[in-house]
């Protein structure tokens, strides 16, 4: 390959490269965390702590994954307690509806008390 050849590809990387450096981000309503169908971060770390006591694992170790707005007023919140999954629903004022292992189907488990 002569010079020109390697100079034509050099340049070729290079526009390459520009025109990928040029494109714009998304606009906020694309971007993910953005989106009113996710459960606010208060909420999602009150299912962390919530999801103590039944995973027996320390609030510390328990991680949101998702969350999803299910009606108006109630969110549903996945866990990931120190590998073990666990679904949490809780409502706009922070009551913890249900928690519990989550199942293949991923549906909130049947109610317990939070306190």
């Amino acid at each position: 390959m002569d010079a020109r050849g390697i100079a034509f590809g050099w340049l070729t990387l290079a526009a390459a490269g520009m025109v990928a450096g040029c494109q714009s981000s998304p606009a906020p309503q694309d971007m993910a965390r953005t989106s009113l169908g996710t459960a606010p971060a208060d909420l999602q770390l009150m299912c962390a702590t919530a999801a103590a006591v039944p995973s027996g694992v320390d609030s510390s170790r328990i991680l949101p994954t998702s969350s999803s707005q299910l009606d108006a007023t109630n969110y549903r919140v996945d866990l990931d307690a120190a590998g073990s999954k666990f679904t949490c629903v809780i409502d706009s004022s922070g009551s913890v509806k249900s928690i519990g292992p989550a199942t293949a189907a991923a549906t909130p488990a049947a109610p317990v008390e939070a306190g």
